[in-house]
């Protein structure tokens, strides 16, 4: 499913048309997604202004002048059009109406109505309606970990999370509740860059190499953001491009290459942990 990196483009390719807009027209074309949709969604919507557009881990939030807050996962297959344009490019495109287009409204802005579209081919997405004040207290935001690109994430937060922690540094990572928004690809990269072995037991990771690894956890997510995130099957931005981040990607997805790494001469291997594919380089990546 999309990552921090690819939510994050979303969220600032809707941003022009959503930020400051008055919701109208908003139809439901079904009761449901991965979850029920709100009780009278279309109403609480409808009248509405947009106050802002953020993000909190893989979640995209809409704080509305009703006091309530939009918030919308994207699933798999969840994206957004505008005007009928998809925004972003997926294996199937996303229908301007029809029976995977699950939500539509009008945005006004400035004297000018955008058609926003919601199309979820799988259904794996999912939206609710939180009072904004309760929002950080709801099950869906509670336990999460501080954002990696926030001033809350670093070396030293690592160090006391993973302090004992014999799972290994890889899934440790994936731990929401450790780090929020961080996922398989970029966790991957991360360590490769911070050469650091995915094998190694989180409480055996040096504070200073807690240090570097934060750093580069910082430095490919925001990589990642500005080369638009990563197209890997159906994820695409909010422009209506695909993201190019793959094509620099040192290990994810490259088993059996040359490693990437300057004068490595080492192979990425491919190792399953946690349910999830893991690509390093045994010979930079130690323990």
């Amino acid at each position: 499913m999309p990552e921090l990196p690819e939510v994050e483009t979303v969220r600032r390719g809707l941003e022009p048309v959503l930020a400051g807009a008055r919701l109208t027209r908003v139809r439901q074309n079904r009761p449901d997604l991965r979850f029920p949709f709100p009780d009278r969604f279309p109403e609480r919507l409808e009248g509405a202004t947009v106050e802002r557009l953020e993000r909190r881990a893989k979640y995209l939030l809409f704080p509305l002048s009703t006091g309530e807050t939009w918030v919308t996962h994207l699933g798999m297959t969840g994206r957004f059009t505008l005007d009928g344009d998809q925004i972003g490019e997926f294996e199937e495109a996303a229908p301007a109406t029809g029976k995977h287009e699950h939500l539509s409204l009008c945005a006004v802005r400035d004297g000018r109505a955008t058609r926003v579209g919601f199309a979820d081919a799988r259904r794996f997405g999912f939206m609710g309606l939180i009072p904004t004040g309760a929002v950080e207290a709801h099950p869906w935001f509670a336990g999460l970990g501080p954002e990696p690109l926030g001033n809350a994430f670093s070396g030293a937060h690592l160090a006391e999370a993973f302090r004992g922690k014999k799972q290994n540094v890889k899934v440790s990572l994936l731990d929401q509740r450790i780090v929020a928004g961080l996922g398989n690809i970029y966790v991957c990269e991360a360590l490769f860059r911070a050469r650091i072995s995915p094998l190694t037991a989180a409480g055996k990771v040096s504070r200073p190499r807690l240090e570097t690894l934060a750093a580069e956890v910082r430095n490919v997510l925001n990589d990642a953001i500005a080369a638009g995130g990563s197209t890997l099957r159906d994820f695409a931005n909010a422009e209506g491009g695909q993201g190019y981040f793959q094509h620099r990607f040192d290990v994810y997805g490259r088993e059996g290459k040359p490693c990437a790494g300057e004068g490595c001469g080492g192979v990425v291997k491919r190792v399953v942990q946690g349910g999830r594919s893991t690509f390093w380089c045994p010979a930079c990546q130690r323990r």
